[in-house]
């Protein structure tokens, strides 16, 4: 578990040890999803019965089908007691209202014979359950395998918890804190694995630099709290107009500058949501509109061998918007008219040392 970099992954070593250390044919592991009122399992493990997945779609389970995850939990482990494990097995009963109706009559459906069940608890409350079965003929689990079972789903609970925080702390890593969309950390990753994409299948990878126009005033003027409004809602409207095409990465690269990178679209469709974007942020009260470069591998700019380039050539062609006060986007390696100012750089070399950070550099029409 302390090696899984995503809760399913944990989840999934949890039943596997749960298993084998109590000898067990099968394990799931399941969380309590309140606001639904349901038991999701997150995975199955072990023998797998007919209709049984290790990662299931969608299995679920009404959990007034299962009174013994509320009535037991918060009846008498709320009273003052220590969540404890139960045993059921499939000559148990199976009269309606019983609680273990619904189990005693998936366990004779899937042919085995006994079950252990452990609440699993994060953060003082019951977040989910462990379940080990044994099949039919195998030795039915006894109250010390519920005692083990209890421990187990403890040590479980530990692992899923520290998933839990090195997710968060990875989702806090490539997540700008402001607007809440992606960080310049995460476009880099992402436009490094699109490119290997574009090399590999030849994906249209595009990506949109957008400057938000006028948050110096709306600073100088305003406070520097509404340029915080100013930029939060700016962050909205990009990410509604991202949403359009489905994958798409919606982030803050620092400052007043942001970006989309799409994967997998047509250059034009990424064109015309540039042109929908700049539409909308001219609409905000706040601010001054904004100036938006495009570059594509859709577009004839030359053989992108490398982030840095494509980056160059958005950077430069939303320099160039900026520049002309366009009211739409400008892209790099498309002609216009003298209402629709271009960047025209197919020609530009992909060499010598990135500019830094802030630094417009130009290159020829």
């Amino acid at each position: 578990m302390a090696a899984a970099h995503h809760p399913k992954e944990s989840a999934r070593a949890a039943a596997h040890g749960a298993c084998r250390a109590l000898g067990g044919s099968f394990a799931a592991v399941s969380v309590w999803e309140r606001q639904l009122g349901r038991l999701r399992v997150l995975v199955n493990v072990g023998d797998l019965a007919d209709g049984e997945q290790e990662y299931p779609d969608d299995e679920s389970y009404p959990v007034h089908e299962f009174p013994e995850i509320v009535g037991f939990l918060h009846e008498r482990w709320a009273g003052g007691g220590e969540p404890e494990a139960w045993v059921e097995t499939a000559d148990g009963p199976h009269e309606e209202g019983s609680y273990c109706h619904q189990r005693v009559a998936a366990l004779r459906r899937r042919g085995r014979g006994s079950c252990v069940v452990a609440p699993i608890v994060l953060h003082g409350r019951a977040w989910g359950e462990l379940y080990v079965a044994r099949p039919r003929g195998a030795p039915v689990f006894a109250r010390d395998d519920a005692d083990f079972a209890t421990v187990l789903a403890a040590v479980a609970a530990a692992g899923i918890a520290q998933t839990e925080r090195l997710a968060e702390a990875r989702r806090l890593a490539f997540t700008d804190a402001l607007t809440g969309l992606a960080n310049r950390r995460a476009v880099d990753m992402r436009l490094d694995e699109a490119l290997e994409r574009h090399r590999a299948e030849g994906a249209v990878v595009s990506l949109m630099i957008c400057d938000l126009n006028g948050l110096k005033r709306v600073n100088d003027t305003q406070g520097h709290a509404a340029g915080d409004r100013l930029l939060e809602r700016f962050g909205s409207v990009l990410s509604l107009c991202g949403a359009i095409l489905p994958g798409t990465l919606a982030a803050r690269l620092g400052g007043d500058e942001f970006c989309l990178l799409a994967v997998g679209h047509p250059a034009d469709d990424v064109v015309r949501v540039a042109a929908e974007l700049c539409r909308r942020a001219g609409a905000l009260d706040l601010g001054e509109g904004v100036a938006v470069g495009v570059a594509s591998t859709g577009d004839p700019v030359g053989e992108v061998r490398s982030a840095r380039r494509l980056f160059r050539l958005a950077d430069a062609a939303q320099y160039r918007a900026k520049e002309a006060r366009a009211r739409g986007p400008v892209v790099a390696g498309r002609e216009g008219g003298e209402d629709d100012p271009v960047v025209r750089m197919a020609d530009a070399p992909d060499s010598g040392p990135a500019a830094p950070h802030g630094e417009r550099r130009r290159f020829r029409r």
